[in-house]
């Protein structure tokens, strides 16, 4: 019995190590067979790399490209933004009250004289606000082109707002921008009207850029290779918008130089500020005006006109986020020195000018505006803004030698205007913008009375944006 044993026990112990030594060689076939297969499929994709790099590496005469035949119609694809604004605008002075005659447009600031067809005061009640679409795109990997068409809030048709080609590929920070465009003077001037923090443009704008400076030329950028941000720019044009004038000649009658510089302080501050000249010599830039009689005349200044503008923006935001708190603190200071010769013009019922007087004429104006607008939750706002104009003691020849009487000149007459204003806004989203504003308006002056006009405004505005908007600037 226990010889049959022996045999039988081993027997038993040997066929768990049997059934083990199976198990291990299904499993290291198994390692096997996957090992084969990623070694396959990488090997594959090592061929279709090869095969890739090779194509890049081909010239690209030698690149099999489709004919330019086969290009199509939708290939162009530019991106399109529309702007809708519309305003509601309560007025407690009638904007008629800017004619001093029907048959003239005096829409104005009382000492500063400016362009005829001057961008007119608000309309009272509902009224288009400026409503704006653009077209842009990239034209080759060299040059990118966009055009703005505006509907302006006074009514009349859309005018070319901007219709520029821009550099993309100069390299060492330059950009060079030909056409029509909004000036880089100063701070605001570069923004569209959707974009600012109040329903209109500040007086001193108004004032010295009859609302906004538009140039038709050429500008030159240069962006340092610096950490802290410093722009520089120049600028030629044809002229032709106030405080220029249509010279009608070749080259250039407008010049502007601007610097900007900014940078942050700590992650919750960040700042930018600006200094701005303006250079140009308008030829018989006419203004509309009354004389001491009552009659209409137009007056024509010709000589020199430089402007000075400081600009200067701080934003604050804890944490560098605005999305639920920030404050931006902005203001810009103007000044300006005109010389040269002031003509005056009786103007008669033919529309010929008789009487024709000529003298000599200089003037030194001054303005400046300072806002705030505090986001004290994510989608509202609050800001203030004060406006305040200096237009100096014109020096008239006319007036000087006893030619005319300072009365003759009435706009000229030495004026401090000023205006405050309060708005609240929210926005339902990045792309709509509803706002209420109060202002307290003395721009202009009641000759007759010595006294200014108050004119208290309320404005119901909305702005809203459609399609591919770009990022706006600092």
């Amino acid at each position: 019995m226990k010889a049959r044993s022996i045999p039988m026990l081993a027997a038993m112990l040997a066929t768990p190590a049997a059934a083990a030594d199976a198990d291990l060689q299904a499993l290291r076939d198994e390692v096997a067979r996957m090992r084969a297969t990623y070694e396959s499929r990488i090997d594959a994709l090592e061929k279709r790399l090869a095969q890739a790099e090779a194509t890049v590496a081909t010239p690209p005469s030698a690149a099999a490209a489709p004919p330019p035949a086969a290009a199509k119609a939708s290939d162009f694809n530019p991106a399109i933004s529309l702007v809708l604004a519309g305003t509601y605008t309560r007025l407690s002075q009638d904007p008629a009250s800017y004619q001093e005659t029907p048959d003239l447009r005096n829409h104005r600031i009382h000492g500063f004289v400016s362009s005829l067809g001057e961008t007119a005061p608000p309309r009272r009640g509902f009224g288009l606000g400026e409503s704006e679409l653009t077209l842009s795109a990239n034209i080759d990997p060299s040059w990118r082109g966009q055009i703005t068409a505006a509907l302006p809030p006074e009514g009349g048709g859309a005018e070319v707002e901007e219709a520029f080609i821009q550099s993309l590929a100069l390299g060492n920070g330059l950009t060079v921008k030909a056409g029509r465009f909004l000036s880089g003077i100063g701070y605001m001037n570069e923004q569209h009207a959707h974009v600012w923090d109040f329903a209109d443009a500040s007086l001193a704008y108004k004032a010295f850029f009859g609302n906004q400076l538009r140039n038709d030329g050429v500008q030159l950028k240069w962006l340092a290779p610096t950490d802290l941000f410093v722009e520089v720019g120049a600028e030629v044009a044809g002229g032709g918008a106030f405080p220029s004038s249509d010279r009608n000649k070749n080259g250039s009658t407008l010049g502007a130089l601007f610097a900007h510089a900014g940078g942050d302080v700590g992650i919750s501050h960040n700042w930018r500020a600006g200094l701005s000249a303006l250079a140009t010599s308008p030829r018989a830039r006419g203004y509309n005006d009354l004389d001491s009689t009552g009659t209409a005349v137009e007056n024509r200044f010709s000589g020199s006109s430089r402007t000075l503008v400081a600009d200067m923006v701080w934003k604050w935001a804890p944490g560098g986020d605005a999305r639920e708190r920030s404050l931006t603190l902005q203001g810009e200071v103007f000044r300006r020195r005109e010389k040269g010769d002031l003509t005056y013009n009786a103007g008669d019922a033919t529309g010929a000018f008789a009487g024709s007087q000529t003298g000599s004429y200089a003037a030194t104006q001054s303005g400046w505006y300072a806002q705030g607008v505090y986001k004290f939750r994510p989608n509202w706002r609050v800001g203030y803004r004060y406006d305040r104009l200096d237009s100096g003691d014109a020096a008239i020849g006319l007036v000087d030698s006893g030619a005319l009487a300072a009365a003759d000149f009435p706009l000229l007459a030495a004026y401090k205007p000023k205006r405050h204003s309060v708005m609240v806004d929210y926005q339902t989203s990045e792309f709509a913008r509803f706002r209420v504003q109060f202002a307290r308006d003395d721009s202009r002056y009641d000759v007759a009375n010595s006294r200014p006009i108050h004119d208290n405004q309320i404005w119901l505005q909305y702005v809203v944006n459609l399609g591919a908007h770009g990022a706006h600037k600092f």
